[in-house]
């Protein structure tokens, strides 16, 4: 039987884009069960939807914001998929595809208003190096095999691909109903730890699923650099998705972006990581348990580079954290 955090994460993982088998795979579960899952979760949405009267409220956040997940994540289970999928990236180009939908779906409830996300920045180290020393067609068979696995690690933590920036991946996860006045509040806390989490785990994939079939093939190691931090960041429309058939516009969508210092901040922090390390902001590391602490410092840095003064900390400046190793 599986449990209620096994079935979130499998319903997170079904939503960002994958299919069933790999889930399956990832899970460590039949495909059967998997289909199960997936199709009496549709059945509730339904009727739901159905039973709903339409309001001007925020819709309710994901359940899976409020779970700890680090416990249903297996991470040796997902180094050898990893291997296998990167495998068939390089030898037979999978078919695999990410869906941004449940990402706009998501946003939906924040649109023209500001909420509280956990940011999550990965970027490649020395990528320019790679595009100079590489093949055009080698080059986007490596970067399209990073940002699968990569997609699918936040996807497990429970969080979501908001772009994909050239070799960088921005993620968010959600936080609800956040208190700024109680900096310990549960919400926030697991977002975070599982964004902490998640970038761990994205960095052993990297290590140890990626790299060791990388170097099968001869194409160079690949390093990433990872930023983690919290706050409030507005959600904004710039237009519209269309879709047109026989010439003819069908359907249009929202189209809808993340905008504000957390984001910002994320992506600096980030620069600052040595390779294969993680930078978090101070509010990220005083909500972690003390052993997931004993896993990070602080961050010594010049205020030429860094000079960020947060209400947080009460003018003085936002300290940073880095992982020991």
């Amino acid at each position: 039987m599986t449990t209620l955090e096994q079935r979130k994460s499998i319903l997170n993982l079904y939503n960002s884009g994958i299919t069933p088998d790999i889930i399956a795979l990832e899970m460590d579960l039949s495909q059967e069960d998997i289909t199960n899952i997936i199709k009496e979760a549709a059945v509730n949405q339904e009727s739901e939807t159905t039973t709903k009267t339409t309001s001007n409220k925020r819709p309710t956040m994901p359940l899976i914001s409020s779970l700890y997940l680090d416990t249903v994540v297996n991470i040796d289970l997902a180094i050898k998929q990893a291997q296998r999928r990167v495998w068939q990236v390089l030898k037979i180009k999978s078919d695999f595809d990410i869906s941004m939908e449940e990402t706009q779906n998501i946003l939906q409830g924040f649109a023209g208003s500001k909420g509280t996300f956990v940011i999550l920045y990965i970027d490649l180290v020395e990528s320019t190096n790679l595009s100079m020393i590489l093949p055009v067609d080698s080059l986007t068979t490596i970067i399209r095999a990073f940002t699968q696995e990569m997609s699918m690690m936040i996807a497990a933590y429970g969080g979501y691909v908001l772009k994909y920036v050239g070799d960088a991946i921005l993620a968010f996860f959600v936080v609800t109903e956040y208190d700024k006045e109680k900096k310990q509040d549960n919400n926030v806390y697991l977002p975070c730890i599982n964004a902490v989490n998640a970038a761990c785990s994205m960095i052993r994939v990297v290590c140890n699923g990626i790299n060791p079939i990388l170097n099968q093939y001869d194409y160079p190691e690949l390093g990433v650099r990872i930023g983690v931090d919290v706050g409030e960041s507005a959600v904004v429309q710039y237009g519209w998705d269309t879709h047109s058939k026989n010439g003819k516009v069908v359907m249009k969508d929202a189209h809808l972006d993340m905008l504000g210092y957390t984001v910002n901040i994320a992506t600096k922090m980030t620069s600052m990581a040595k390779p294969d390390h993680i930078v978090i902001g101070q509010m990220v590391y005083d909500l972690l348990d003390e052993k997931l602490k004993r896993e990070f410092r602080l961050l010594p840095i010049s205020t030429e580079m860094w000079n960020y003064v947060s209400n947080y900390t009460g003018g003085k400046i936002y300290d940073l954290y880095e992982s020991i190793t």
